[in-house]
């Protein structure tokens, strides 16, 4: 196979909504046979749209690339046949037997596509900071931030003393 022993990103196909599950699939079979060493990293492509529903404004993320994923990896026989019979991958792009890496400069756009819709997601929202709550059950309400999870986009927020679970593009930084 190509690049034997040389680390790239490849592009994986999925079946369609499958994305998050295949790296999630692929991320503990990583994690559980051992294979940090070949597959580094897993990534959905994802960039960050602001959409007005019902006459509101949110942020939602969107995949960049429906129904493909980046693998970080050195291809050999082993990984090669790990990443292609994971659950909801239908092959590797490039030939059937020999996977074609993307250029470095391909994959750098791509991988800072979604890192700068990531950051901009954010908003520099930190524990203690004041926020609005802009949609939902508490909408006009403020809060203060008591912990963000910036890796699932959550937020836990006090209320006049109770404490909510929020999705960060339901509040806006007083």
């Amino acid at each position: 196979m190509e690049q034997k022993g040389s680390k790239a990103w490849y592009v994986i196909h999925t079946y369609s909504g499958y994305e998050n599950k295949v790296k999630v699939n692929l991320e503990k079979k990583v994690a559980s046979q051992g294979l940090g060493d070949v597959i580094f990293e897993v990534v959905v492509p994802m960039h960050t749209e602001t959409e007005v529903k019902d006459g509101k404004k949110r942020i939602v993320q969107r995949k960049i690339f429906p129904g493909y994923v980046l693998v970080h990896m050195i291809v050999n026989n082993y990984s090669w046949y790990v990443v292609r019979n994971t659950q909801g991958v239908t092959g590797f792009v490039g030939s059937e037997k020999e996977p074609i890496p993307l250029t470095f400069e391909e994959a750098d756009r791509i991988l800072n596509i979604s890192k700068k819709t990531l950051d901009q997601l954010s908003i520099k929202i930190k524990a203690r900071d004041r926020v609005r709550i802009i949609s939902g059950l508490f909408e006009d309400y403020t809060a203060t931030v008591k912990e963000v999870d910036m890796e699932r986009h959550r937020l836990k927020v006090l209320v006049e003393g109770t404490p909510i679970d929020l999705d960060l593009e339901q509040v806006e930084k007083i």
